[in-house]
């Protein structure tokens, strides 16, 4: 037991000796440190930013998409319209041509 005491001892005094040169690796390694959390920040940042950007995009995207997928549905839902409204008035017209025809009298009535 006593010989892993000295040995500590003997380890702390050869660490504290050597303290200056450990303090300034310390330092540069702390700044190193720091300097690489900055950069990391910065990055999540940044890549925040583009993120919010490319969904902004997307959603104008979607939005146009949208709105040119309700046009093309709404023309197909107007010519639909349209074709009804052609054949009841196509029938309506033929359906007057003939009444026009008819005389109004009933020939029997010219007595």
């Amino acid at each position: 037991m006593k010989t892993v005491w000295i040995h500590l001892k003997v380890v702390a005094g050869s660490l504290i000796q050597k303290m200056k040169v450990r303090r300034g690796l310390l330092s540069i390694l702390a700044a190193f440190l720091v300097f690489q959390l900055y950069f990391v920040r910065e990055l999540f940042a940044a890549e925040l930013l583009f993120g919010l950007g490319f969904a902004v995009v997307l959603l104008l995207v979607g939005i146009f998409y949208l709105v040119g997928t309700l046009g093309e549905r709404g023309l197909e839902l107007t010519e639909a319209g349209a074709r009804v409204v052609a054949t009841s008035a196509r029938r309506g017209y033929n359906t007057l041509e003939e009444i026009s025809k008819r005389s109004l009298r009933h020939p029997e009535s010219a007595r």
